[in-house]
């Protein structure tokens, strides 16, 4: 599909309908009287943003958009019909600008939005309005005005919430095909990116976020080398720019230097937009190596010739995945992206019968695990709280609960020493949400604050 962000088209409203002049002439009704009807309202023309599509193509082939006009008034003070209103599709972020004077008349940015840029002429007058005292057979009637008629140029710019800038071949088309389901064109030679692509990376909270890659910039690309800056309208509207430096450059400063000229010669606030200064290809690279690139762009980045930018710059390898698990983190935090809260329940012992994993650990019952070896604070995310007995297999006979002996617990489905829990290894606050059966507590223990070593095992909680 060809990408096409900048048309130019002319719309015309319809033309309102003329009225007529009639007079009734009716048996048994003498002097009857005016009756010309009006004529109807000319169409109006709208634009209306459509999220399917992402191109303006369309405009390329067709730029005359006319409406329909209004019907002519008829006798018996019958009005015309109005004319159909003409609705355009346009892509989502289309900006719309007079083209003689370069005023914005709208900005359309969300799907379903709709902007009026024609409207349709008034129809004209029968001359059933100029019935009066003085004149009672008016012969006059209006003629339908014409409808409003403008030269529009229409821009579009893509909405993305993240902006992947940088010089060709740093990696911009890799990280986000890696990122995203976009698959753009890929190769090993300068400006194969000829079109921005967007692609859809998905959030920590399950919903999506739209990352731009917009093609290389060069030195010189505000004077019109390479593709120029006509692609770094695409990214004025995100929050967060992703610069990224190739990490196999002979001088990495020196090609971050470069872009940060460009879009200081673009302006419209670009070279105050938050950025994260990331290095690519680190696959390439060896540990001093890549140590020495990000040193090299830190003591860049405290100068005052450079732009402002986020926190330390980053490492990272598209090819291998790595570092690109923190650089995302970087990003939630800087577009405000929470996680997800655990489910109710989930760090209260939820009986899914098979234990739930202690996230964050356990602040009342951690001493008294780790005593008894049952959970280890450097790993909490590891631990099991078995919360119901293990069944016996199908087709063998049932194992006995309790030891005849001994009459305590059979060991736990986890493989946990029975003996491993005393009776106050895990105090209520560890479980806050539970309740115990009147019957599963020790009758003995009255005056206890924990949960039993009997209650645990079987499996009364509920």
């Amino acid at each position: 599909m060809q990408f096409i962000d900048q048309a130019r088209i002319a719309v015309r409203g319809g033309r309102g309908g003329d009225g007529i002049v009639a007079f009734r002439r009716e048996k048994y009704v003498p002097a009857g009287g005016p009756s010309g009807g009006d004529g109807g309202r000319g169409g109006d023309v709208l634009l209306r943003a459509d999220s399917n599509l992402q191109t303006l193509l369309d405009f390329k082939y067709k730029r005359l958009f006319a409406a329909d006009d209004g019907v002519r008034g008829g006798p018996n003070r019958s009005s015309g019909a109005s004319g159909k209103p003409l609705l355009i599709k346009v892509p989502c972020g289309t900006e719309v600008r007079d083209s003689r004077t370069g005023i914005l008349l709208g900005d359309l940015t969300e799907a379903g939005q709709e902007l009026l840029v024609a409207a349709g002429g008034r129809g004209g007058l029968g001359n059933a309005h100029y019935l009066s005292n003085r004149n009672r057979a008016p012969e006059k009637c209006t003629e339908g005005r014409d409808g409003e008629a403008w030269d529009l140029w229409l821009e579009l710019k893509l909405l993305a919430e993240v902006g992947i800038i940088g010089q060709p071949n740093a990696g911009k088309s890799t990280l986000i095909a890696v990122l995203s389901a976009a698959r753009p064109r890929i190769a090993d030679y300068p400006f194969t990116t000829l079109v921005p692509n967007l692609g859809v990376v998905r959030r920590p909270s399950g919903d999506g976020t739209v990352f731009a890659d917009i093609p290389g910039l060069i030195a010189g690309a505000a004077r019109g080398a390479g593709l120029g800056h006509d692609f770094l309208r695409h990214i004025q509207r995100t929050r967060l720019l992703l610069h990224l430096v190739d990490g196999s450059s002979e001088d990495v400063v020196a090609d971050l230097r470069v872009v940060e000229e460009e879009l200081r010669a673009y302006g419209h606030g670009l070279q105050e937009r938050p950025r994260l200064v990331v290095l690519t290809k680190a696959e390439l690279l060896d540990p001093e190596e890549i140590a020495e690139r990000l040193e090299a762009l830190a003591a860049h980045g405290r100068s005052a010739a450079a732009l402002p930018s986020l926190g330390a710059p980053l490492a990272i390898s598209a090819a291998t995945r790595s570092g690109l698990d923190a650089l995302l983190a970087l990003v939630w935090q800087e577009l405000g992206v929470d996680r997800p809260a655990p489910e109710p329940g989930a760090a209260a012992g939820m009986p899914v019968g098979q234990g739930v994993a202690a996230e964050g650990g356990w602040p009342a019952a951690a001493g008294g695990l780790a005593e008894a070896g049952a959970w280890d604070p450097a790993t909490p995310e590891t631990f099991l709280v078995p919360l119901t007995r293990p069944r016996a297999p199908r087709g063998t006979a049932a194992a006995s609960s309790e030891s005849p002996d001994t009459q305590e617990p059979a060991a736990s489905a986890a493989g946990l020493d029975a003996g491993a829990f005393g009776a106050d290894a895990l105090p209520a606050e560890a479980f806050p949400a539970l309740a115990l059966d009147a019957e599963a507590v020790n009758p003995e223990a009255d005056d206890q604050e924990g949960i039993t070593r009997d209650a645990l095992n079987t499996g009364r909680l509920r």
